[in-house]
């Protein structure tokens, strides 16, 4: 995909299919039901945010009624430890761990919201983080939302990094948990410090429009946008239905995928036939609530606003013996 110059940020699509456990080249289907296949096809979207059906009205004042789920304590992988983790339990967003990124350019997507540091569109409840995505018109956008990174604050190289995540349902939702290379730098004119090159690791992607549906993808230099090597997992329930847990193994070697515990697709240098492997740097975190673009799509005129992704927890586990990060 074409990262819009000006911003020089980094985009988000899935497209090349890695088979669960086992990276395969390109899939060449042509099945209209395949979220990744559909991505591919976007290899220069625009910037413009998708038009609305109707005329947005300012939403009311922020108010969820969510309960938190059950606590699940941490639980490190054999031979690690639990080295960072935020879990919501303040009566604020802890800023020595979170900021933000703001606007509503489209995001090299052509999403359609306007991100902002607002309570109204981020804020703790109930021992849970809440992006809120409201429909109102807001500087040049019809919808607000937002997009937190842990850049500069908080940076890890290897280990299992997991959240605890309940998605938004309906068609053109599109939330993440995913990273960027902590070398990253908005603006720059070195292109070591600039998407792709800087490596791009999607822990969880979710598209309202194929609620059973879960992605995990890598970006790097000659492997970004419609060309990154990404996984789906399909599932036998909707994802939005509950708090699911996502998370990655990550080490010098390989990226292993995980769903509510089950591993679903592995990677590693090996798989990139020639290509540079990036992921060998500190990471920072980001959890963003976007709508339409690319991959998100069609806005269905029937969602109901304002809409929630809730995040219970994140957690950072690495080796007893300790791993640079």
């Amino acid at each position: 995909m074409i990262v819009r110059p000006r911003h020089r940020l980094p985009v988000r699509a899935a497209a090349a299919f890695v088979a669960a456990a086992v990276v395969v080249a390109a899939c060449g289907s042509d099945d209209s039901d395949d979220p990744a296949a559909e991505a591919a096809e976007a290899t220069t979207p625009s910037t413009a945010a998708p038009a609305s059906t109707s005329a947005p009205e300012t939403t009311a004042a922020p108010t969820t009624t969510i309960a938190p789920p059950e606590p699940i304590p941490p639980s490190p992988p054999d031979g690690m430890e639990l080295v960072w983790s935020d879990e919501f339990d303040g009566p604020e967003i802890d800023l020595a761990n979170w900021t933000y990124d703001i606007g509503g350019w489209g995001w090299g997507n052509g999403e359609a919201q306007y991100y902002t540091d607002r309570p109204e569109n981020a804020r703790i409840e109930n021992g849970l983080l809440v992006i809120e995505l409201r429909q109102e018109k807001f500087e040049e956008s019809f919808y607000t939302s937002a997009r937190l990174k842990t850049q500069g604050l908080q940076e890890f190289q290897y280990g299992r990094l997991e959240a605890r995540i309940k998605v938004p349902p309906g068609k053109g939702t599109w939330p993440a948990f995913w990273m960027l290379g902590s070398g990253f730098e908005e603006g720059s004119e070195d292109p070591a410090k600039q998407w792709p090159t800087i490596g791009e690791i999607d822990i969880m992607e979710y598209v309202g429009r194929d609620p059973d549906l879960v992605l995990g993808t890598i970006h790097g230099p000659g492997y970004s946008g419609a060309g990154g090597r990404s996984t789906w997992f399909r599932q036998e329930h909707e994802i939005a239905d509950e708090f699911r847990t996502f998370a990655i193994d990550w080490d010098e070697n390989r990226i292993q995928w995980f769903y509510e515990g089950e591993m679903y697709a592995e990677i590693g240098p090996d798989d990139l036939a020639g290509l540079d492997w990036v992921f060998d740097q500190p990471f920072f975190f980001i959890l963003n609530f976007a709508l339409g673009g690319t991959l998100g799509g069609f806005i269905s005129p029937e969602l109901e606003y304002p809409m929630h992704y809730y995040v219970d927890y994140v957690r950072v586990y690495q080796d007893v013996a300790g791993t640079d990060g």
